[in-house]
């Protein structure tokens, strides 16, 4: 049975799965920090890749080649935008995820990758600009897990961007451009990694913060972590037939 790979961009984020897996460090070179453990008597692999696209694209790469994996996890915690529904402590689950400001600056507005005419990538015969789409069956059995628990949680797609949104302008911009319930710093790069090594990739993250004006008095980033753990555990321990690794 080939493994489950777990990646979160900072310690904070995979602080619970380490200790449920009861993971011991797996040696490798740095900066990447991998564990190997057991969770629901299945192989686990729990990476901290550090923050970024770049560091993410980069670890799951690596991951990729020296594990194969038959799954891979995104855990972490994003901000809500306006309108999604979501408050701080709730669920976000991904549909899709978008490399929200990667394009073109123009006199006549931002534009994405589409006028430049070249794709962030191909795959299975599909040219792929912005948008990455995730697999439907684990987000969904997700979905149902976590409001099975009493938890506010939603289904939608995800913006990734370089930089974090400070101010409600910038998400109402954000948003002009793709649709989205929440905005992270990694998951579309891990998106493509994982399609482009046709392994399904889950992505769930704590909303910490709403997308406005920047107040740390309103963010709660342990609340959110702790929420987003919790439930890829309860995912393991309930992992459908349709998403198993397979040897």
């Amino acid at each position: 049975m080939k493994p489950i790979v777990i990646v979160a961009s900072t310690p904070l984020e995979m602080g619970r799965l380490l200790e449920a897996s009861a993971a011991t460090p797996i040696d490798g070179k740095p900066p990447l920090k991998a564990f190997r453990g057991r969770i629901a008597d299945r192989e686990t692999i729990l990476a901290v890749t550090g923050i970024g696209k770049a560091n993410a694209a980069a670890a799951l790469a690596a991951l990729c080649e020296r594990f194969a994996p038959g799954l891979v996890l995104n855990v972490g915690c994003g901000g809500a935008f306006h309108g999604s529904g979501l408050s701080v402590g709730d669920l976000a689950i991904a549909a899709s995820e978008s490399f929200a400001d990667e394009g073109v600056l123009t006199p006549s507005g931002w534009h994405g990758l589409e006028l430049i005419g070249i794709p962030v990538c191909e795959a299975h015969g599909e040219r792929l600009f912005n948008a990455i789409p995730l697999p439907a069956a684990p987000a969904a059995e997700a979905l149902r897990l976590a409001r099975a628990a009493g938890l506010n949680a939603l289904l939608g797609p995800f913006l990734t961007v370089s930089t974090c949104s400070g101010t409600s302008r910038r998400g109402e911009e954000l948003l002009r451009r793709y649709p989205g319930i929440c905005e992270n710093m990694e998951g579309a790069a891990l998106a493509q990694v994982a399609l482009l090594y046709e392994v399904p990739l889950l992505e769930v993250r704590g909303i910490s913060n709403l997308v406005e004006d920047r107040n740390l008095a309103r963010w709660d980033l342990k609340l959110a972590v702790s929420r987003a753990q919790e439930l890829l555990l309860d995912y393991l321990n309930h992992l459908p037939t349709v998403c198993q690794p397979t040897a």
